[in-house]
């Protein structure tokens, strides 16, 4: 079976690189190309692609916002997020848009097929340092028992969209909000659950 694969990259020589690598490359096939998040949206066939290579830093729409449009339309689409970040914010955010594998792009050619292939057969695959990263984030969140407990129901409801990867904005309009508000009571949830950052406190949440 060939496994096709789709390409969503800003970089003009690593998408021709990806696509040299993946053509070349035996069961495997790169079916569309894309530059940009809103061409990929405009233009991707979900029924027709198996693995979708997703940059994050895409000019315009970033490529975790793509994954999240994507999965909205084709629920059964496999995306990998091919990138250069290795922050927690960015891989929970992709994983939590609907991204089922993360994989950094000095990944060996050999490794990055495997991964694509490990995808595509129902793996998750995750270079090494982005696994530890997720099991440390789970060990964490392990030592939160009931701080959660504490948070008002405005700032539970705003936690929970925040989890469902909603940004500050999309949360402001849904609950008649200005996003100086929502950024309020984010300031707020950080303070008691005693984290620093969205990923965190998502994370606590998930725990309770």
């Amino acid at each position: 079976m060939i496994i096709k694969v789709a390409i969503v990259e800003d970089n003009e020589k690593i998408r021709q690189g990806l696509t040299l690598l993946i053509d070349g490359s035996e069961g495997f096939e790169c079916k569309s190309i894309y530059s940009t998040a809103e061409d990929a949206l405009k233009k991707l066939n979900g029924d027709e692609i198996d693995v979708v290579l997703m940059d994050i830093h895409l000019p315009g729409i970033s490529g975790i916002e793509c994954v999240k449009k994507l999965k909205e339309k084709y629920q059964d689409l496999q995306v990998m997020m091919l990138t250069v970040y290795e922050d927690e914010e960015n891989i929970f955010d992709s994983l939590v848009a609907g991204a089922t594998g993360y994989i950094l792009k000095r990944t060996p050619p050999n490794e990055l097929l495997n991964a694509i292939r490990d995808l595509h057969e129902g793996g998750s695959p995750m270079s090494d340092q982005i696994a530890r990263k997720v099991v440390m984030a789970f060990q964490q969140m392990g030592k939160s028992n009931n701080e959660t407990e504490n948070l008002s129901d405005r700032e539970t409801e705003i936690l929970s969209y925040l989890s469902k990867g909603y940004h500050d904005k999309e949360i402001a309009d849904h609950f008649f909000l200005s996003v100086k508000t929502v950024r309020t009571h984010l300031r707020n949830i950080y303070k008691k659950l005693h984290v620093r950052s969205r990923t965190e406190a998502v994370l606590k949440f998930l725990k309770k």
